[in-house]
């Protein structure tokens, strides 16, 4: 309207217009730049919204996935699909207020970006990645489209991501991005470790069993019954047992990926120590990973120009 109106002819010189037009053309104004800030801070890559809770309306959700204590939907804000978070069990409650708030206060690249929450309705929302959890990596790599990817440089890259993260117990809770990098997505617990003062953890109050699970974290006395009092508490170690586990399976049956083992073979056989204080630390692991990394990558690219 506004440009309509000075592109339009006019007579000059021009009588001044009534103080009622000024006003009602300002507030358009006004209005139309509110709209547009709105919008530009939601789409904005890294922008935060904070809004009063019942607000934003989310259209057409539904259920992608049921936990014990969270509820996750596929759902559409401002044309753009997110996931919505909601709190399933009142049970859970302290774990998942603390949660949203280390997801508020550990906003990183590596972590799943947060759009926007909402403390008294116990929910918040997050950025929503198409591929979802770890969990569908094979999945997404038999697709055609995504063949093209199926490397041993995007899987070692991958496993990278991974190590460099080391935050969680299982691959769910790890996202896949469009890009192919990995991004955390549960932060429920993150309990302080300080060995030195004798300040150990146990996640949950049931007996841990999979794949992932150091040796300090299964039970260990045969002849009686599983109780939290009794149970030894163990430390970060238990992350680095899982470490060699996780890059198997991430970097699958690729091509290459057997040279990508045989130079990690010495740290990940260091990983899988029994005793935890004998495992490297992440700092450690990740050092040599780095290292495997760039060595292969320059190696691939000599052998390339040499063709």
């Amino acid at each position: 309207l506004l440009l309509l109106l000075l592109l339009l002819p006019l007579p000059l010189p021009l009588p001044p217009p009534p103080p009622l037009l000024l006003l009602l053309l300002l507030l358009l104004l006004l209005l139309l730049l509110l709209l547009l800030l709105l919008n530009f801070r939601f789409l904005f890559s890294g922008a935060f919204v904070s809004r009063p809770c019942g607000s934003a309306p989310f259209l057409n959700h539904f259920t992608l996935k049921t936990l014990v204590s969270l509820q996750v939907y596929l759902a559409e804000w401002s044309g753009q699909k997110v996931a919505l978070c909601r709190l399933a069990s009142q049970d859970y409650l302290e774990d998942f207020l603390h949660g949203m708030g280390m997801l508020q206060a550990l906003q990183d690249t590596a972590v799943v970006q947060l759009v926007g929450l909402c403390a008294e309705d116990h929910s918040f929302v997050t950025e929503y990645h198409l591929h979802c959890s770890l969990l569908n990596l094979e999945g997404v790599f038999a697709q055609e489209q995504h063949q093209f990817h199926d490397t041993w440089q995007i899987r070692l890259r991958l496993a990278l991501d991974y190590v460099s993260i080391l935050l969680e117990k299982t691959l769910s809770q790890f996202l896949l991005t469009s890009d192919f990098r990995l991004v955390v997505n549960d932060l429920d617990a993150l309990p302080k470790v300080d060995v030195g003062g004798g300040l150990l953890v146990k996640f949950g109050h049931q007996e841990l069993t999979g794949d992932f699970v150091a040796p300090e974290q299964l039970w260990p006395f045969c002849n009686k019954s599983l109780s939290d009092d009794l149970m030894p508490g163990y430390d970060e170690k238990t992350d680095i047992w899982k470490v060699p586990d996780v890059t198997r399976f991430i970097m699958g049956g690729v091509r290459g990926g057997d040279l990508v083992h045989f130079h990690l073979f010495q740290v990940h056989d260091e990983c899988k120590r029994e005793e935890p204080k004998l495992r490297p630390s992440a700092l450690d692991v990740l050092r040599v990973y780095r290292s495997v990394y760039s060595i292969m990558v320059r190696d691939a690219l000599k052998s390339r120009d040499a063709l």
